[in-house]
């Protein structure tokens, strides 16, 4: 029998040895922050961090990239007290809509039980997050962090699609409802290939889904086409640099295209109207691939969840190397 490793609890202040000057900016690091939208079901960017909600000075300000509705993070090493539980609420009253993520080393029970009583009184324009962190290691390997969620809003991992973008069935049309249970068939293939893209996502009545490579500014889409019947797999960058960062990667574009196995369309979207005009894409699409027909799905998911998992292998580190 193979000899397996033992996991060993590692104290939170051998890592971090303050809330500001270390755990919270280790948390704002885009690849730490993609652990933390895979257990919350959301996909989160960072707009800010220590920044003044109020009267208070929140830790982390994101936006979830799907809903386009903040989401507030708020860190303690320590135990969970009532001054932190305080700035929670001052923060909800100080945002229209916003998702509140409480994160410490440990929640006491009235605390616990205080955020699932936010969470039945408020609609869902407020939404209430309790996570405990903790680090592992095995044998001498560096720690590993784990978040446990401890408190969430009501039927969030039944119900997310409803209660975070406000979808009901009934008002969907036939082309809304379609594209949803083609995104939710990609998810359950992300989820059993088993790569570095997530399936644990909500899928969205839209032709497109976006998933994190590790970097704010940088997305991988999906995107499908029922009219002129093709599926596409795009690295999509914006923001005032995404021009510098195109033309770097256009050093590497031999090599990216092997890579890839297939010749890439490179796209500086000049152009476009003013809005997109500063955004790039680099993409591959599959033609003749028609969504609307169901017994295609399984190998266009296939085909989109190997893309989408070899283009994360391939860019993701070249996208984290980028320079402004």
């Amino acid at each position: 029998m193979s000899e397996l490793g033992r996991l060993e609890r590692v104290a939170l202040r051998e890592v971090w040895l303050g809330e500001a000057t270390h755990f919270t900016p280790w948390l704002a690091m885009d690849q730490n922050l993609e652990v933390l939208s895979e257990t919350l079901g959301l996909s989160l960017e960072v707009e800010a961090t220590e920044t003044f909600v109020g009267p208070f000075r929140a830790d982390i300000l994101c936006k979830d990239i799907f809903s386009d509705t903040f989401v507030l993070i708020e860190n303690q090493l320590e135990k969970t007290d009532h001054n932190h539980l305080g700035q929670l609420l001052t923060y909800a009253s100080g945002l229209e809509a916003v998702t509140i993520v409480w994160i410490a080393s440990k929640f006491t029970q009235e605390h616990r039980s205080t955020l699932d009583w936010l969470n039945r009184i408020t609609d869902d324009q407020f939404r209430f997050f309790g996570l405990e962190v903790e680090l592992w290691r095995i044998g001498e390997s560096p720690p590993a962090p784990k978040f446990n969620i401890v408190s969430q809003p009501n039927d969030w991992s039944k119900a997310v699609s409803k209660a975070a973008h406000a979808l009901d069935e009934k008002e969907l049309s036939e082309t809304k409802v379609l594209q949803r249970e083609y995104w939710d068939g990609l998810h359950d293939q992300l989820e059993k290939v088993s790569g570095p893209i997530s399936g644990k996502r909500t899928a969205q009545a839209q032709n497109w889904m976006n998933y994190p490579v590790g970097r704010t500014g940088f997305t991988l889409g999906t995107a499908m086409h029922l009219w002129d019947r093709w599926i596409r797999v795009e690295l999509y960058i914006s923001g005032e640099n995404a021009k510098t960062y195109f033309d770097q990667l256009m050093q590497e574009r031999e090599a990216i295209d092997a890579e890839i196995g297939d010749p890439l369309n490179w796209d500086r979207m000049d152009d476009l109207p003013n809005d997109t005009r500063k955004d790039v894409r680099i993409s591959l699409y599959l033609k003749d691939a028609d969504p609307g027909v169901r017994v295609e799905w399984t190998s266009q998911h296939t085909w989109l969840a190997n893309k989408l998992n070899l283009f994360h292998s391939v860019f993701a580190p070249r996208v984290r190397d980028l320079v402004p």
